[in-house]
């Protein structure tokens, strides 16, 4: 199964590698762009939602820490936003420090309301900070590369990055200790897990990453506000239903909900119009229903009933 893990990897690397040279049209780019900055936030949610179980509403407040960094330092200091890059998922990190250590006190619903308050009040903040952030104006940069096949590449090395990451943490003691703190806090506790240590030890890369693919959005689309970069559905909802979609606590999981949501979204966007969300949601509701553990998570039972109709069809020869 490992070997097979590896393969299947390196098939995905070498094709995504190669696609640009197929792929040339700009549009198609820009949705290949967006696939791979999702993936990156969804691989990043999944490791403190789908390994640790805290299901965390509030990661558009990383995301947006990590996209103003690098925003605000081309607006105050004239540095160029590729900074935030490194900067940019730094100070997601450092501020997940203090949020991890108060919100880690709270379990279950408790948890999840307390993040979700947690990126209003960073919305509210950014907004209000006039003469820090620009408030509800934004920030406007202009863009020192415009080549999409240059962000493509970007996007898939940070994706790159931040799977092999997260897989080393997984399938670390830190990744088992995770696990059982998701399967039973209690028990955990009562073996000796210092478990809000490890649960932390979980946030800190996934705020790191989460930030790092604001401080690429910054960079790709050239604007950001805090309606934008800290918005509860469009971001902190948005990244749950992705990593649903692909598979909660697999590895490519978020990549294949990321195609999914991007690409039909996109679809559903130009052929229904405002009838497009509810679709989606229809269509998230009945991968809920019927494939609890998302598409990935659930290959082999959708190999298995494939292999039910192709017998059916071919009268079991």
């Amino acid at each position: 199964m490992k070997n097979k893990n590896i393969i299947y990897t390196a098939i995905f690397v070498i094709l995504a590698a190669v696609l640009p040279v197929f792929i040339k049209a700009p549009y198609q780019l820009h949705m290949l762009i967006l696939v791979m900055m999702w993936a990156v936030i969804g691989t990043s949610w999944n490791l403190l939602g789908g390994y640790a179980g805290q299901v965390s509403f509030g990661h558009a407040a990383f995301f947006g820490v990590g996209a103003y960094t690098a925003g605000l330092l081309v607006f105050h200091f004239g540095i160029s936003p590729w900074w935030g890059m490194l900067l940019g998922p730094i100070m997601a990190a450092i501020v997940s420090l203090p949020i991890g250590l108060i919100c880690f006190r709270l379990r279950g619903p408790y948890f999840a309301l307390a993040m979700l308050a947690l990126g209003e009040i960073f919305r509210l903040l950014f907004i209000n900070l006039v003469s820090i952030t620009n408030g509800a104006r934004g920030v406007l940069i202009m863009p020192e590369i415009t080549s999409k096949i240059f962000y493509y590449y970007v996007g898939l090395a940070m994706l790159l990055i931040t799977v092999f990451v997260t897989y080393l943490i997984v399938h670390s003691k830190i990744g088992y200790y995770l696990v059982s703190i998701r399967e039973d806090q209690d028990a955990a506790t009562s073996l000796g897990v210092p478990t809000t240590l490890y649960k932390n030890f979980a946030l800190l890369p996934s705020a790191f990453f989460t930030g790092l693919a604001g401080a690429f959005y910054t960079n790709y689309v050239a604007f950001i506000d805090p309606h934008i970069v800290f918005n509860l559905s469009n971001i902190s909802v948005m990244v749950i239903l992705v990593v649903m979609l692909g598979g909660v606590a697999t590895t490519w999981g978020p990549t294949v909900g990321a195609l999914i949501y991007i690409f039909l979204g996109e679809i559903f966007r130009t052929t229904l119009g405002s009838a497009n969300v509810l679709i989606f949601g229809i269509l998230v509701c009945l991968i809920i229903m019927f494939l609890p553990n998302g598409i990935v998570g659930e290959l082999n039972l959708i190999k298995r009933i494939m292999s039910r109709k192709k017998e059916s069809l071919t009268g079991g020869v």
